[in-house]
């Protein structure tokens, strides 16, 4: 996408956005991490047991939205890389909080590539400027034309 047909993203409303995203999926997580274990906290133990699961995956999903933001802002241009780098920030996060640098670097180094092909293919298989009835239409086959215009008689 050229410069001029890019429109800037707000930054800190999508890292709000997918950080609460990323928070129900973590309190999803917690929830059966809680209810597989046994241990004496009963259903507090969601939150005080594995509650660090919800925390964590806020802040994976905030830090990858932001970055993308951010990094698509700066560029502006909406492709692949700026899915690529947030992913990298967010596996990042993920290594640190392994407390293994080589982890976070592997880390950054599989959520980016995978991200960036995501994103790739996703732009190579779909025109944006296609509406949804324009890519049915050229999806479907469309029947035959007559030869003989049978309105003419």
């Amino acid at each position: 996408m050229s410069e001029e047909g890019y429109t800037p993203k707000a930054s800190l409303k999508y890292a709000s956005i997918v950080g609460l995203q990323g928070a129900g999926i973590g309190a999803f997580i917690s929830a059966i991490q809680n209810a597989l274990g046994t241990h004496p906290h009963g259903a507090m133990g969601f939150v005080t047991r594995t509650g660090g699961t919800i925390g964590f995956f806020a802040a994976m999903g905030a830090t990858f939205a932001l970055t993308e933001s951010v990094v698509a802002n700066q560029r502006r241009k909406d492709d692949a890389v700026n899915g690529a780098v947030g992913a990298c920030a967010a596996g990042f996060l993920a290594g640190i909080r392994a407390r293994s640098i080589p982890m976070a670097l592997g880390s950054c180094a599989v959520l980016g590539a995978a991200m960036g092909t995501f994103d790739y293919c996703g732009q190579l298989t779909g025109d944006a400027s296609l509406s949804a009835e324009e890519r049915r239409k050229r999806f479907f086959k469309q029947p035959p034309k007559p030869l003989v215009d049978a309105t003419a008689e």
